[in-house]
């Protein structure tokens, strides 16, 4: 032992010098050493980093990743690490993940080069998931700890975390616990290892105990700095999802490219017109395309003015703001059939201020090809010459163009470049129409569109069509047919249960469905104990992914028995537990939400292709990007650009985009963000031995039938 202990100080000592710098604190002047704004990410092929580096794409924050079980990867040395330029030593990472504390062979020369990287530049490193033990600060388990599943445990960030990189949460972080039958989480609780300077940030009580245990702390030792994980994860699990920013801010010292916000935006579609209702016996809509043979009889469900008044109340509750998508005609229709009233219209317009306004086309219409809806599923008709027959031009822009003057004439504050056709249609639907009606795009420069909504469950990508930019959008499973919770289940029933239970059969002919039941639902109580939680879950999941995508319903589910808002307020509601008011859900229109993705894609895109570099020189940090990107960052709040406050406060930091017009950006630090500077060490590298690989369910997300008539 003493041998191994020598030799791989020897090691670190000569690769300290290896670097080109003395050992000692880094300088904060002329002489600091350039650190780049990239993390370095070491896999191993687990969940755990893969976690991290997911959470890295989405914000935007570059790094390199190395994969431990590649044959031809690179070596990580002083030379991967390190190197010089323009005469000033240049730390390539700003921050080291690893599976965990040590995943190389005893007596690894690569550990033996990151330690002593990390000492030199004060690099953090993360162990993404690490055994409890004293190489890590932490007792073993044994030792008055627990291993195993915490499953529906409550864990609570500890005052250190508050203050620290996890103060953006309100204090609890619960754990799923989705199916009793299937492990989901397995973590080790343990208390500091004796004379360890180790601060939990995460913990939760070791059952059958009064004691908390760790799940994230910061380990102090050798000049290192450690963040020790001690649960597994996925990237898709609630728990890592309202850890992930504080892992990032730790690592990075809040002072890193890209940014994450936790947005919600929700689309009433079809206002002031109605929609058909299930109908319960014969498993269809009477009134729908599907519903063969003009089978039943139509029953419209309609908000009234008392619905007004719930929503305006329910916003104010919440400090929210619904985006009202509305078809013009549906009043007309009203007030014809009704000597001129239209209670609803007029209650509408009255409190109009009190929403956002999309355009949803006048009358509703099927924009894409001709339909066929005398064979289910109904097919595109063809003309004379064998070629689809398209809805045409005049049609699309008569729809967009009288639906427009409708709202203006009634005062609706609009953003008139936003469109969302009836059922997304003039876009490519598979299987009957696989491709765009080729008079959209004309419809849409007639009448200045640039931004026009996509299914996400079918055209996820944002991408062209003429001149608008498609903004896709989350169906909800909350049927646009349904205004009772008893229809609401009833169709449910039907879609996600076999033939020999009486459903529709479509979960035999798509195994991959995740929402398939074992037993039909209580048409009295599942939507409360069932289908509300499940959604709830799966648009939090959306919300805590710095996903500003919107989600939409539709007028019905406001309707009647307002079946929208248990799930609306458990998403919202959960959310205000669970974060700190420096951390709100943003808000976003349609419009907003696309310019957001469009930079998102430019970005990503100039990074992929290594045109944007950045690094931090003391309290400066310098960014370079192409001419016309817009450029995003995390920094410490009272950080400045050309003399002026740059971005906004979000999660404890500032945020946001800027132009960049092809030169340097250079932004200035507040004093208080000086680099922490750690004195180097040798550290004796002993052998980790590897974390027990319990790896949790993938939880992957539920693409839900959201039937859109």
């Amino acid at each position: 032992m003493k041998r191994t202990v020598r030799t791989t100080a020897l090691t670190v000592g000569a690769l300290i010098a290896a670097l080109g710098l003395q050992a000692g604190p880094a300088q904060a002047d002329a002489g600091a050493p350039r650190i780049d704004l990239r993390v370095l990410v070491v896999s191993d092929g687990g969940p755990a980093t893969d976690a991290i580096a997911a959470e890295l794409d989405t914000a935007g924050t570059p790094y390199t990743k190395v994969d431990l079980t590649k044959s031809g990867r690179p070596t990580i040395d002083a030379a991967f690490l390190a190197d010089t330029v323009d005469g000033r030593p240049r730390a390539k990472f700003q921050a080291v993940v690893l599976p965990n504390d040590n995943p190389f062979t005893a007596g690894s020369t690569e550990m033996a080069a990151l330690s002593a990287y990390e000492q030199v530049y004060a690099i953090p490193q993360v162990d993404a998931y690490t055994y409890a033990r004293p190489q890590a600060g932490l007792q073993v388990p044994t030792s008055g700890g627990y291993s195993g599943s915490v499953d529906g445990v409550r864990a609570e960030v500890t005052a250190a975390g508050r203050a620290g990189p996890f103060g953006y949460l309100e204090g609890a972080v619960p754990f799923e616990d989705n199916s009793p039958s299937v492990g989901e989480s397995y973590a080790y609780l343990s208390s500091p290892a004796p004379g360890a300077d180790f601060t939990p940030y995460v913990q939760a009580p070791v059952p059958g105990t009064t004691r908390q245990g760790s799940l994230i702390g910061e380990y102090r030792h050798d000049g290192r700095r450690e963040l020790v994980v001690t649960f597994v994860y996925n990237q898709y699990q609630q728990q890592f999802r309202l850890l992930a920013r504080g892992i990032v801010e730790w690592m990075t010292g809040g002072v890193h490219l890209g940014a994450a916000r936790n947005y919600f935006a929700v689309h009433v579609d079809d206002v002031f017109a109605t929609d058909d209702r299930w109908d319960t016996r014969l498993n269809c809509t009477p009134g729908d395309v599907d519903c063969t043979g003009g089978a039943g009889t139509p029953s419209p469900i309609r908000m009234t003015p008392a619905d007004v008044d719930h929503a305006t109340a329910w916003q104010n509750s919440h400090d929210f703001t619904l985006d009202l998508v509305y078809n013009g005609s549906g009043s007309i229709d009203q007030r014809e059939d009704n000597d001129g009233v239209d209670l609803l219209a007029d209650k509408l317009i009255a409190d109009r201020n009190q929403f956002r306004w999309v355009n949803h086309t006048y009358t509703h219409a099927f924009l894409g090809c001709e339909q066929n809806v005398t064979v289910v599923p109904w097919t595109c008709r063809t003309t004379s010459a064998g070629s689809t027959d398209w809805v045409s031009r005049t049609t699309i822009d008569y729809e967009i163009a009288t639906n427009r003057a409708w709202g203006q004439a009634a005062g609706l504050p609009l953003q008139t470049d936003e469109l969302v056709t009836g059922e997304h249609s003039g876009l490519k639907i598979l299987p009957q129409q696989p491709q765009d009606n080729p008079n959209l795009a004309l419809g849409l420069a007639d009448d200045g569109v640039k931004w026009l909504a996509s299914d996400n469950s079918r055209d996820p990508a944002q991408r062209q069509v003429g001149p608008a930019t498609t903004v896709s959008r989350h169906p909800m499973n909350v049927f646009y047919n349904a205004g009772r919770a008893a229809e609401q289940v009833d169709e449910y029933n039907w879609l996600y249960t076999g033939r020999a239970q009486g459903g529709s059969g479509i979960c035999e002919e798509n195994p991959a469905t995740t929402t398939c039941l074992p037993v039909p639902l209580d048409t009295g109580t599942g939507y409360a104990d069932y289908i509300v939680p499940l959604e709830t879950r799966i648009d939090l999941g959306h919300v805590l992914s710095n996903d500003p995508k919107p989600h939409f319903i539709h007028q019905s589910n406001l309707a009647e028995d307002r079946i929208a808002y248990p799930v609306l307020s458990g998403v919202l509601d959960g959310y205000h537990d669970l974060f700190a008011d420096n951390t709100p859900v943003v808000n976003l229109r349609m419009k907003d939400i696309g310019v957001e993705l469009q930079r998102r894609t430019a970005w990503k895109n100039a990074l992929n292709a290594g045109q944007v570099t950045a690094y931090r020189i003391g309290d400066a940090v310098t960014v370079n990007a192409p001419n016309g990107t817009a450029v995003t960052a995390t920094l410490p709040t009272g950080t400045t650009l050309g003399g002026n406050a740059f971005g906004s406060p979000y999660a404890g930091r500032v945020s946001g985009w800027t132009a960049s017009a092809g030169n340097a950006l250079t932004f200035t630090l507040p004093s208080s963000a000086a680099a922490r500077a750690v004195a180097p060490a040798a550290r004796t590298a002993a052998t980790a031995p590897a974390p027990r690989t319990k790896l949790p369910t993938g939880v992957t997300e539920q693409v839900p039938y959201s039937p859109d008539h």
